[in-house]
């Protein structure tokens, strides 16, 4: 199984505060595991990336960014990657 196991955070259940970064990262882990190590590295960079801009931050890291915005960030830094990579 390739999941967060942070639990399901009941008490925040539908607010849209939960930090999706471990879900995402779980996503990694499979792509690795699958084979797929280059689609990992970019998803890791893309979070990597995304927390260092220090522009979009869910509660728990200080910030007041909803779940979406974090998740539409990190994927809107992998297109992003991938396209560069592509270029190359």
């Amino acid at each position: 199984m390739f999941e967060p196991v942070h639990g399901s955070a009941p008490d925040i259940a539908g607010k849209g505060i939960a930090n999706p970064i471990a879900q995402i990262w779980s996503a990694a882990l499979m792509l690795e595991h699958l084979g797929r190590k280059d689609l990992a590295a970019g998803i890791l960079e893309s979070i990597e990336q995304v927390l260092v801009q220090n522009e979009v931050r869910t509660p728990d890291l200080g910030g007041s960014s909803t779940t979406s915005e974090m998740g539409s960030a990190i994927c809107d830094a992998l297109q992003h990657l991938l396209l560069v990579r592509e270029d190359r």
